[in-house]
């Protein structure tokens, strides 16, 4: 990648991220309404909001951890950097379905000869996160059923259950048997070309990939307390209620491909449904902030990252 194609690339993504910020938030007035109205008549909106930020730091630093050990095959990093890296790839994930291009931001903080590597390293994370959100929530839909389960559209969450468990279930082999993925993915023509790198996939053993999904646990245990203390604090649900839906909510938000016009819109409204017994106008405000927070946030930090950041172009030893 030419210097000029990269800069093309940075500001590409810083004006595309704002401009996706603007019109999402533009859409949905009546929900901005909402988040300015409890803004000015919370009794103390900082005090809900700034543990839910802080929380979020913890996220994107666990995240960044994890990336760290996932990348060691590949390259050493240090921990800003990595941390640097992750944040930069929600501004790319913010313009992709379901934020898949989260990994792209990432490895350009790779050198150059690694970044395809990095990308297939990258993604036994991802795969690790998908099968905790999945199994947990899963979990919570056979343990706390839903209180209309029996009504429509209650007859589609047993579906749901079952689904959730076999779709997990095969993630978890696979993640765990990275060899197999290794020999899925050079079966398909178009990867063959890149079968050295897919061969990073089969370095991973049981001990990192157990520390793997063990990050990746404490950071579904974070944004999972994020949630619901917004869901108690500003909407008003009880702690056992928030608690019990969070991961359900999670669940099929993850399953739902979305893009970055729709997410919100979707969050919001899973939310508002799967969640009683509060303030549903407050209820409606949390699913906003935790967008605001994990999401809008991270992905306008993450922009001017690429814009400022050191990124190669080509390797040390190049040339």
């Amino acid at each position: 990648m030419s210097k000029r194609t990269l800069l093309v690339l940075r500001i590409a993504v810083f004006i595309a991220a704002c401009a996706f910020l603007y019109v999402r938030l533009g859409r949905d007035g009546a929900g901005l309404q909402r988040l300015f109205a409890w803004f000015t008549y919370a009794h103390s909106p900082w005090s809900a909001l700034v543990p839910v930020v802080l929380l979020m730091l913890l996220n994107w630093s666990i995240e960044a951890l994890k990336w760290r050990v996932l990348v060691r095959e590949v390259e050493r990093m240090p921990f800003v950097r990595a941390f640097a890296a992750v944040v930069a790839g929600t501004s790319i994930g913010l313009i992709t379905p379901n934020r898949v291009g989260e990994f792209a931001g990432r490895v350009l903080f790779l050198r150059p000869d690694h970044r395809v590597r990095g990308a297939f390293a990258t993604l036994l994370g991802s795969i690790a996160q998908f099968v905790v959100t999945v199994l947990v929530g899963a979990l919570f839909l056979f343990l706390f059923p839903l209180d209309f389960v029996d009504q429509e559209p209650g007859a589609l969450w047993p579906v749901v259950r079952w689904c959730a468990l076999l779709i997990g279930g095969a993630t978890v082999f696979l993640y765990f048997s990275p060899g197999t993925l290794e020999r899925v993915f050079l079966a398909v023509p178009w990867s063959r070309r890149f079968e050295r790198q897919v061969r990073v996939l089969g370095a991973f053993r049981g001990q990192r990939l157990t520390v793997v999904a063990t990050l990746s646990g404490l950071r579904y245990a974070v944004f999972t307390l994020q949630f619901a203390w917004l869901l108690h604090t500003v909407g008003a649900v009880p702690w056992s209620t928030a608690c019990a839906r969070v991961p359900v909510i999670f669940l099929v938000t993850t399953l739902i491909p979305t893009t970055a016009l729709t997410e919100l819109g979707v969050r919001g409204s899973v939310t508002d449904t799967l969640v009683s017994g509060g303030d549903p106008v407050g209820v409606v405000v949390s699913s906003i902030l935790i967008w605001a927070v994990n999401i809008a946030l991270p992905a306008l930090v993450g922009s001017l990252i690429l814009l400022v950041a050191r990124i190669r172009t080509e390797s040390p030893d190049a040339g």
